[in-house]
This record gives C-alpha cells, sequence and structure tokens, in this order.
C-alpha cells in the first residue's frame, strides 16, 4: 500500500488487556499521547530563536517570561493536548474534577455521534479492491464467501 509505505506506526491503541478488550476513551487517550510521542521524536529545533538567549539575558534570574513577545510566539509549538488537563487542581476540581478517561470518553462520543469523514478517492478505493481481491486469490476465498 503506498499510503503506508514508510509510515511509523503505533499498534494498540485503545486496547487493553492485550487487545481482549477494546476501550474507545482508552484509544482517544493513546491518540493523545502517541501524537505528543512523535512531536517529540519528529526532533525539537535547537538555533538561536529556540534557544532565546537574548530573551533569558533580558529577563533575567527569578522574573518571568509569561509577558515576553517571544513566550507568545513559541507557546504553542510544544504539544497541544485536548484530553490531559494541565490546570492547577483548584481551577480542575471547580469545574466539576472531571477525569482524564470520562473527557476521553466524552470526546469519543463526539466523534461517534457527529465526524463525517472525507470519502476515500477512486483511485485509493480501487488499490484496497485490488490488495483484497489479491488476497483473496492467494487465500483460495471462494468467490460465494467473497
Amino acid at each position: 500500500m503506498t499510503a503506508l509505505a514508510g509510515a511509523n506506526l503505533i499498534y494498540g491503541l485503545g486496547m487493553l488487556e492485550s487487545g481482549v478488550t477494546f476501550d474507545y476513551g482508552q484509544l482517544v487517550m493513546d491518540n493523545e499521547f502517541a501524537a505528543m510521542i512523535k512531536h517529540v521524536v519528529g526532533g525539537i529545533p535547537v538555533n538561536d530563536e529556540t534557544l532565546a538567549v537574548d530573551v533569558i539575558s533580558k529577563v533575567g534570574p527569578f522574573n518571568q517570561f509569561l509577558t515576553e513577545r517571544h513566550t507568545l510566539n513559541h507557546m504553542r509549538e510544544t504539544s497541544q493536548p485536548k484530553i490531559i488537563d494541565r490546570r492547577v487542581r483548584d481551577q480542575w476540581a471547580g469545574d466539576g474534577a472531571k477525569e482524564m478517561h470520562t473527557r476521553a470518553l466524552e470526546k469519543a462520543q463526539d466523534i461517534i455521534s457527529n465526524h463525517k469523514p472525507t470519502p476515500l478517492s477512486d483511485e485509493v478505493r480501487a488499490e484496497m479492491r485490488s490488495i483484497v481481491n489479491q488476497m483473496e486469490a492467494e487465500m483460495a476465498v471462494p468467490r460465494s464467501e467473497r
């Protein structure tokens, strides 16, 4: 399959008990973890802009960087989780103390209810059908079972 050639695949998302059980909430959480891993594995650029030595020198020790333009420009370059809640405990508790798995299940339900996938192109559908036909022929699957 040309669509997957050279792809880095992560196996087992959403699986529990060695694949005996599947959990949609776990799938959503694992998807977020995989995105974070892929972000880090992709490399973190190290250059004059990302090191920000000039900003560090300007701000100095024991001061804050939140109001610096550099922080604003780069703050979304790190992972941006949607399920992991990084707020302080008091804020999290004030909003109902919803656990990550509960948020993940809600996200999964939203996807199941509202997602409209983009249809496959005729070319991709034909390639997939060709692969299935080839495997059925190799496995001697009777025509009546296809």
